[in-house]
């Protein structure tokens, strides 16, 4: 696999035994590159701009900005010159609380994982989220998000209703507001994995939303999620 080829990541932690364990996982992956180290929230800004990366790890309680307002920060970003989207955001933190996983979602966060989780974890969630997935720690319980989700308004308003979207589609959806993977919506559909995943990808374009999360948080909004 090329440099070119691998998910270009960055990490930004203001713990250092942290941030080198975390780094250390990375170079260690034949589908990963290390991108850039940072110790708050200005330098991940800065690095968002400055190393392009696919995937920022990102943790809530650092000095000069946090995480959060990182986060907010640079997914508010105008664009960059050669039309690349902004990093997708992994937020970590040591706290499991429930307003930390509201900002996370917010702020348009498309991963939250607790810093106890493993390094296959780790590495499964950075994965997950490059391929425009979502991820919520399963230690944070996946009702959380239907408990916010009339509070959280996601970075692009969606105007999209049970009409737009086709019988299949509105199931599928419900399916992601459970929590479910593309293998197991394929299950439940009896389908095919990739057209399970054609589905998500239809209903995020509907949608107009970047990812899972903010999908889910949408059908949850707007009662699309109800049985």
């Amino acid at each position: 696999m090329t440099t070119e080829q691998r998910l270009r990541v960055a990490l930004v932690d203001d713990q250092t035994m942290v941030r080198d364990g975390f780094a250390r996982i990375v170079r260690a992956q034949d589908d990963m590159v290390l991108v850039g180290l940072g110790a708050n929230g200005r330098d991940a800004v800065d690095l968002a701009h400055d190393a392009a990366p696919d995937v920022m790890v990102v943790d809530i309680r650092m000095p000069v900005l946090d995480g959060i307002s990182a986060t907010r920060e640079i997914l508010a970003a105008p664009m960059s010159d050669d039309g690349s989207p902004p990093p997708r955001i992994l937020v970590v933190t040591t706290f499991n609380l429930d307003e930390y996983v509201f900002d996370a979602l917010r702020a348009g966060a498309s991963g939250f994982l607790l810093k106890d989780a493993s390094p296959p974890q780790l590495l499964d969630a950075i994965r997950t989220i490059a391929r425009g997935d979502a991820l919520v720690d399963p230690a944070v319980t996946r009702t959380l998000i239907g408990s916010f989700a009339g509070r959280i308004r996601p970075p692009v308003e969606p105007t999209t209703t049970a009409g737009d979207l086709t019988p299949r589609e509105l199931e599928v959806l419900r399916l992601l507001a459970k929590g479910k993977s593309n293998v197991e919506i394929a299950e439940a559909m009896f389908v095919t994995r990739e057209t399970a995943k054609t589905y998500v990808s239809r209903i995020l374009l509907k949608l107009g939303v970047r990812d899972r999360v903010q999908a889910v948080v949408h059908a949850y909004r707007t009662g699309l999620a109800d049985d």
